[in-house]
C-alpha cells in the first residue's frame, strides 16, 4: 500500500517519524533492524504489517494550550520539549477520539473553562484522555483537571454526548502535581461505568484510565496468537505470566494450560486482571501484585517448577535480577515479547549464555509510521 496521506505537522511532533516513507520501505526497514540485531541469535521470519496501517491507536492522548491570541489549541508536545504542538487529525490515531477531542476544545470557552498552564499553575483542564475498543465500540473519556471541581459537569456531560452519544463512560481524574505524569491518583467517574470493554482473542478485558492495554488491537490480536502457538501448550503445563498488566496473555492462554499465574507490580492493573479472569470464567488463573522475579525465585527455593514462562518487559527490556530467576525455576520454554528488539538482543545473550537457545524471532509492525516494531523469540531449555 503506497502512501496517499501525509501530515501536516509530523516533522514538529515526532510521533511518526517514517510519514515520508512508503509503507512497503518502512516493513523492509523494520525487518532489516530486527534482522542485524537478532541474527546472531536465531532465524528471524518476516515481519508481519498492516492492510491499512492508519488510524490504528486506540489509545489518544491530548494536551491542552493557549496561543498568544488566546485561541485554545490541543495536539501533543513537540519533541523534546513542553511546546504544543496543535494536532486537528492524527494519520495514526483513531479518528473518532480525534473529533472528539477537537468537540471538548470547542466547548471550553461557553464552558468557562481554562486550560492549565504548566509554569503557573493555574487553570483547569489539563488533558484528555480518550480510549476506544475497537471490538465493542465503547468509548471513554478521560478529564485530566488540574482541582477536583469542574464546573456545570452534568451540562457539560449532556452537551459532550448530544455531539457524540457513542461515549460511553467519563472520568474526571486530578492530577495537581508538577508532573509529567499524565494521570494523578484521584479519579472521579461522572458518566456512565468508568471502565470499557475490549475483546481481544476471544477474551474480554475491562480497560480503566490507568490500565496498560495495547495500543493496537488489530496486529496485538495476531502477536498473542504467535505467542501462545509457540508455548506449545497441551492443557498440562503451569504458566507465569510475568508483567502480565490487565491479563491479556495469560488469560489468552488460560485455556490450554493447567495453570496460570501472572505477576505485576502495578496494583490497579492486577485488579483488572482478577475482574478479567472472573469476566471470562477462567478458575485456573491467579493473579498477584508483586515483582516477577522476587516470586520466581522464591518457587525456585520451594523447588516448584513452570514449564512456560510468558515475558512482555517494557521498554527498558528485563533485568539481570529478573533473568536469572527465570533461569533458575528452568522452565522448558520462554516466550519472550518485546517492543525493543536491542534491548531483547541485549537479553536473549544473557539467556543463551545460561542454557538457553532462541529458537526463532517473529517480528509484528504493532506501530506503523514510527521505529517501533515488536518481536516475540521462543526460548527453549538446552
Amino acid at each position: 500500500m503506497e502512501h496517499a496521506k501525509k501530515c501536516p505537522v509530523y516533522k514538529k511532533c515526532g510521533g511518526c517519524r517514517y510519514q515520508d516513507i512508503s509503507y512497503k520501505k518502512q516493513l523492509e526497514m523494520k525487518q532489516e533492524q530486527v534482522r542485524k540485531l537478532l541474527k546472531p541469535f536465531c532465524k528471524v521470519y518476516p515481519m508481519v504489517g498492516m492492510e491499512n496501517p492508519y488510524h490504528y491507536r486506540n489509545k489518544v492522548h491530548a494536551v491542552f494550550d493557549r496561543r498568544p491570541d488566546g485561541t485554545i489549541i490541543s495536539g501533543v508536545y513537540e519533541e523534546k520539549t513542553h511546546r504544543v504542538v496543535a494536532v486537528d487529525d492524527c494519520l495514526i490515531e483513531d479518528e473518532k477520539a480525534d473529533a472528539i477531542i477537537c468537540d471538548i476544545r470547542g466547548m471550553l470557552r461557553p464552558f468557562k473553562i481554562k486550560t492549565y498552564d504548566e509554569d503557573t499553575g493555574y487553570g483547569l483542564l489539563r488533558h484528555v484522555l480518550v480510549r476506544r475498543a475497537f471490538a465493542t465500540g465503547e468509548i471513554m473519556v478521560v478529564l485530566v483537571l488540574g482541582s477536583p471541581i469542574l464546573p456545570s459537569k452534568n451540562n457539560f456531560v449532556k452537551a459532550l454526548r448530544k455531539l457524540h452519544p457513542e461515549i460511553t463512560t467519563i472520568v474526571i481524574n486530578v492530577n495537581n502535581k508538577k508532573t509529567s505524569m499524565v494521570l494523578g491518583e484521584k479519579e472521579t467517574v461522572i458518566y456512565g461505568r468508568g471502565y470499557i470493554e475490549d475483546v481481544l482473542c476471544g477474551q474480554t478485558f475491562r480497560i480503566s484510565p490507568k490500565s496498560f492495554y495495547q495500543v493496537n488491537p488489530v496486529q496485538t490480536e495476531k502477536l498473542y496468537a504467535k505467542a501462545i502457538e509457540l508455548a506449545g501448550l497441551t492443557g498440562r503445563e503451569r504458566v507465569i505470566d510475568a508483567y502480565c498488566g490487565i491479563g491479556t496473555i495469560g488469560i489468552c492462554a488460560a485455556d490450554r494450560a493447567r495453570e496460570v499465574i501472572g505477576v505485576e507490580l502495578n496494583r490497579d492493573a492486577v485488579r483488572d486482571a482478577v475482574r478479567n479472569a472472573k469476566r471470562n470464567e477462567k478458575k485456573n488463573v491467579s493473579f498477584y501484585t508483586a515483582d516477577a522475579g522476587k516470586i520466581m525465585l522464591q518457587m525456585a527455593e520451594q523447588g516448584e517448577r513452570a514449564d512456560v514462562v510468558f515475558m512482555d518487559p517494557p521498554r527498558s527490556g528485563s533485568d539481570e535480577i529478573f533473568m536469572a530467576s527465570v533461569v533458575r525455576l528452568r522452565p522448558k520454554r520462554i516466550v519472550y515479547i518485546s517492543c525493543n528488539p536491542e534491548t531483547q538482543a541485549r537479553d536473549l545473550k544473557y539467556f543463551t549464555s545460561n542454557g538457553y537457545r532462541v529458537e526463532g524471532a517473529y517480528p509484528y509492525d504493532c506501530f506503523p509510521f514510527t521505529g517501533h516494531t515488536e518481536c516475540v523469540s521462543l526460548l527453549t531449555r538446552n
